[in-house]
């Protein structure tokens, strides 16, 4: 009995140890704070330009520059003689028209200079062979001519004209 009461004892014991009465607190507290938001500025995008069909001769071409201050964003399409050159020929040729298609081809100058290397010139007037042979030479002027690199002055123009606008952009 002597025991069963001290263990009784012992656990009130405990229980009035782990149980805590705490009184609640509140406490006010009033703080300021500045934040200063620095953004990039607005993104100039270059816009996309899709050729959907791979049939197209053309190749699209974009570009943008973005300053501070100042965005700008431009795009266009080039055409491509060559590729429409070389559809123009294989069209013809589809439809049977293979001398046309030839002389499609002969347009330029590197496909004339072969033919003539090879000794197949390319028809003019309806001729073919030594015919064609004998025109060609009675008639250089009729000789495609070579393309001349074409410069691209207008792109030479958009890289001035960005150029200025960063230099202004940073200068202000």
């Amino acid at each position: 009995m002597k025991k069963t009461l001290r263990n009784v004892i012992l656990i009130t014991g405990f229980l009035f140890i782990n149980t805590t009465f705490a009184e609640t607190i509140v406490t006010e507290s009033t703080s300021k704070s500045e934040a200063t938001v620095k953004s990039p500025p607005p993104s100039a995008i270059a816009p996309a330009i899709n050729s959907i069909n791979s049939d197209l001769c053309t190749v699209g071409v974009s570009g943008a520059v973005q300053t501070q201050i100042l965005g700008v964003s431009g795009g266009s399409t080039v055409r491509d003689m060559n590729c429409e050159r070389l559809k123009l020929a294989k069209n013809l040729y589809d439809m049977g028209m293979k001398v046309a298609a030839v002389s499609t081809l002969c347009q330029d100058t590197r496909v004339y200079s072969a033919m003539m290397n090879a000794g197949t010139p390319c028809p003019v007037d309806g001729k073919i062979g030594t015919e064609a042979k004998a025109i060609w030479d009675n008639n250089p002027d009729r000789q495609p001519k070579p393309e001349k690199e074409k410069s691209n002055d207008w792109l030479k123009n958009l890289g001035w004209g960005v150029l200025t606008a960063v230099l202004i952009g940073v200068a202000l």
